[in-house]
């Protein structure tokens, strides 16, 4: 087995760990997959990355369900039109350059991390007595603009969704990340619907890093569930530094 394969292995389980708490795996896979694999081109990176991604999210998903109550009916809608937006998202993705975005999502990841940073109760327990409205709105924010964002560009999907649920729609921290592994699991499966007719996915690859995505996935979720909403916090809090820093670089860069 060269060294390739098991450095490409690795970032699977990591990215699975990170996108199963907070999301973020994409920024982990996507330059471990450019780097070990020259001449690639960025769009089959993409379709590789949710391929292997959607079977890591969905066993997220499954881990979560069992522990966390999760409202059926309110989330099937939201999934459905995940999956439609995010197909329509990567349709266009070649008309929208992901330089356009990048000083926007930059700024949105500094905010989200400085709010989170001084409201330490932020996401600590469920908040009861959101509006109807706000929580619609969250949801609808999840299902359309969130996952049309996935498919044009991607970098901090999971942690948008999580923020969106718990101010909207009045979730902690750990059941916003439950949530979001449904919601993450229909963006990728509609992106990936669009990556594979256009002939970008990797399948072999794809699958076999599948394995180990699904193993950073379980390990991630096991962690969250045991340590509760003030885990994921950090874990965001990380993350969203993590962006910021990447994101910054690529635009100074670019």
């Amino acid at each position: 087995m060269s060294l390739d394969v098991v450095a490409l292995f690795g970032a699977a389980v990591a990215a699975g760990w990170v996108d199963a708490v907070v999301g973020g795996g994409g920024l982990i896979m996507i330059p471990a997959l450019l780097i070990t694999t020259p001449g690639l081109a960025p769009a089959t990176a993409l379709g590789t990355n949710k391929l292997m991604a959607i079977f890591g999210t969905l066993s997220a998903a499954w881990r979560y369900s069992r522990r966390v109550p999760m409202d059926v009916r309110r989330l099937a809608p939201v999934f459905l039109c995940a999956v439609v937006f995010s197909a329509l998202g990567a349709l266009v993705a070649a008309l929208l350059p992901a330089d356009v975005f990048t000083p926007i999502v930059l700024v949105l990841l500094v905010v989200v991390g400085v709010f989170v940073a001084f409201n330490p109760r932020f996401g600590s327990h469920d908040v009861t007595g959101k509006s109807r409205r706000s929580i619609i709105l969250g949801l609808v924010t999840c299902g359309v603009v969130i996952a049309f964002y996935d498919g044009v560009l991607g970098p901090g999907t999971g942690t948008f969704l999580i923020i969106t649920l718990t101010a909207l729609v009045g979730t902690s921290f750990l059941e916003s990340s439950a949530m979001a592994k449904v919601i993450n699991t229909g963006t990728n499966l509609g992106a990936l619907a669009v990556f594979a007719a256009q002939g970008h996915v990797m399948w072999l690859l794809g699958l076999a890093l599948a394995v180990g995505n699904i193993a950073g996935a379980q390990l991630g979720s096991h962690m969250a569930l045991g340590r509760g909403s003030s885990f994921v916090r950090w874990v965001l809090l990380a993350v969203v530094v993590v962006m910021v820093a990447k994101l910054g670089y690529d635009l100074w860069s670019g």
